[in-house]
């Protein structure tokens, strides 16, 4: 038993007063001698090297150290009872372990095995495991013996239940505000810069939720850069707001009414982009007389000088026009990139094209259109109509441009032409109706909630050309009343046989029929017509009120053709939609839209170089 008893003497002599570390080595591995003789019951057994299964061979020791001190040390963080140091847990794991260093066992003698604060040594180091001071502390190794600090590379000895030290900043943190903005996120969902015309941010507080759509790029200076603003759900600032599982569950798309609150057509939305809940229509109707040739310029015929401001939709209907790709061509070129062509559709020589605002095309459905001709007999469709339907936001939409039979005494047959049109225009086909009860199956224009009709109806004036013209000299001030007494549309109109339910502007300008063309005189040849109102645009809403008229006039710049394009500016009433509307997906024609900006670029280079060459010709004379 002496021989027993010495090494464990020896062994507890160098945990308690600190040697050298070629003393204490040289002790250890007397211990490990000893060892193979007999050995009490109680004594430590000495340390062996780890067994490896052949399964795990290709796992090394060291990474299964590393596993098990990561799992211990989040065990420690997420204990909240356990709020002692971690000097005082080593204190309390060496109190429950044997006098002899290692904890006992019930079947037989104990073993060193992976325990909170001894670990095996690795398959590179033969050795027994190095303990801490019990004085020490875990964060001053420094002031420790050689023989009680722990080499970077050992993981032998390691407390099990590690506290880690609160992380203190080095300097002062700067204090957060709404001035900074993500610039991966800003980039991603930028937009032009002269786009951004809508109201101003305003009343917006620190605690409220910006429910704000994307595309508006000053939401995006207002937001937070940092992590949490971008990545977390919970933040103030963050793009979306969270959603939780149970209203994902029981949301319907009904909900997304007047009262919704989360609906893309819903009141909301509509309020950030119309808060008078009124869009700008802007709606054209030409005779542009056969392939006679359009003008150089439309800026007059769509952009007038005397407008303000742009309107949202541009709906052009043509009669008797030239192929429609060059047309369609030449007014993207005309409105430039601020406008995408939505829809366009034709029959025969009638063409009918919409344009739309590009940040307001994921508010509009999908676009739906049907043809009627009036004119059977023809080879060609020159008569009858292209009607065009669209819902935006709540508000359903129905244009429709038309050219009625010619002649002065055809009142009846263009009256039959508008009955066979109301009646065969077969729309909507998948846009539902907003509003069933008022719809009629024998008339269309029942079944939308504004609806605009324009073209060539070729109504005319029942009085002879020289009385017309006398008139036309006294009314020079814009008073057309007196002509207006002896048009065949207006009296048709009183009377209810056409155009039930609509209504026309007041007219200020001179008859848009006949013209010399190329110049202000009405027609000089043998057939003298007499000048007319063939030209007209005319509307009706469900609600009364909803279409205010802002402008109605002739277009008398373009003289390309017999006719002079008439152009109306109306602000109509818009209203929150539902989310069961089937929306365009921003869909639009990106090949018309390419080619139309590039010819913008042409024409204004070709500007500019015609502007330097006259500048660098000019002759300067000294007298």
């Amino acid at each position: 038993m002496e021989s027993t008893a010495r090494p464990s003497r020896a062994l507890k002599t160098s945990l308690v007063d600190p040697k050298s570390c070629k003393d204490h080595n040289e002790a250890l591995k007397h211990t490990a001698r000893n060892a193979e003789g007999d050995i009490g019951p109680c004594q430590p057994w000495p340390p062996s090297l780890p067994r490896l299964s052949k399964s795990s061979k290709s796992v090394s020791v060291d990474e299964a150290v590393s596993t098990r001190r990561l799992r211990n040390s989040e065990e420690s963080l997420s204990d909240p009872v356990e709020t002692s140091s971690s000097t005082d847990s080593l204190k309390e794991d060496r109190a429950a372990a044997a006098p002899g260093g290692f904890p006992l066992r019930e079947d037989g003698p104990a073993r060193p095995h992976q325990d909170s604060y001894a670990r095996p040594t690795s398959t590179a180091s033969t050795g027994c495991p190095v303990f801490r001071d019990r004085s020490g502390s875990a964060s001053e190794p420094e002031n420790r013996p050689c023989s009680q600090q722990s080499d970077p590379t050992d993981h032998r000895a390691r407390p099990g239940k590690v506290r880690l030290a609160p992380v203190q900043p080095a300097g002062t943190l700067p204090a957060l505000g709404k001035s900074f903005a993500s610039a991966s996120l800003k980039a991603a969902n930028r937009i032009d810069g002269d786009c951004v015309d809508y109201g101003a941010l305003a009343g917006e507080k620190l605690g409220e939720r910006l429910h704000r759509n994307l595309s508006d790029s000053r939401l995006l200076e207002n937001m937070g850069s940092d992590s949490a603003s971008v990545n977390s759900m919970r933040s103030t600032y963050s793009v979306l707001s969270p959603i939780r599982p149970q209203d994902v569950r029981n949301r319907s798309f009904l909900e997304g009414s007047v009262l919704g609150s989360g609906a893309l057509l819903g009141a909301e939305e509509l309020d950030r982009h119309f808060p008078d809940r009124r869009a700008g229509i802007y709606v054209a109707t030409w005779n542009m007389q056969g392939e006679k040739g359009l003008p150089a310029n439309l800026d007059d015929l769509l952009l007038p000088p005397d407008s303000e401001f742009a309107q949202d939709f541009y709906i052009i209907g043509v009669q008797e026009g030239c192929p429609d790709k060059e047309w369609e061509t030449r007014l993207q070129e005309t409105l430039g990139p601020y406008y995408v062509m939505l829809y366009a559709a034709s029959h025969g020589v009638l063409y009918l094209t919409v344009f739309v605002r590009r940040d307001l095309i994921w508010f509009c459905s999908e676009v739906e259109h049907a043809t009627v001709t009036t004119r059977i007999i023809s080879q060609i469709k020159t008569k009858g109509a292209v009607g065009l339907a669209l819902t935006f936001f709540g508000t359903s939409f129905l244009f429709i441009t038309s050219h009625f039979t010619s002649g002065d005494a055809k009142v009846y047959e263009r009256v039959l032409d508008y009955n066979k049109i109301v009646e065969a225009l077969a729309l909507p086909k998948g846009l539902p109706d907003t509003n069933p009860y008022r719809s009629t199956a024998s008339d269309v224009t029942t079944r939308f909630d504004q609806v605009f009709w324009f073209g060539d109806f070729n109504f005319r004036l029942c009085k002879d050309r020289v009385d017309v013209e006398a008139i036309m000299k006294r009314t020079a001030d814009g008073r057309m009343g007196p002509l207006l007494e002896h048009d065949q549309l207006s009296k048709e109109m009183k009377e209810g046989s056409i155009f039930k339910g609509f209504q026309e502007a007041p007219i200020h300008f001179l008859p848009t029929y006949k013209f010399d063309i190329g110049c202000d005189i009405y027609d000089t040849t043998s057939k003298q017509r007499t000048p007319s109102y063939t030209d007209r645009i005319v509307f009706r809403s469900r609600q009364a009120d909803d279409i205010k008229v802002v402008k109605y006039a002739s277009c008398s710049s373009i003289k390309t053709s017999d006719h002079r394009p008439v152009v109306g500016v109306f602000q109509v009433k818009l209203r929150p939609g539902r989310d069961n509307i089937p929306l365009g997906a921003g869909q639009f024609d990106r090949v018309l839209y390419l080619e139309g900006i590039r010819r913008r670029i042409t024409r204004e280079l070709k500007r500019r170089e015609a502007m330097k060459n006259q500048r660098s010709s000019s002759v300067c004379t000294v007298s």
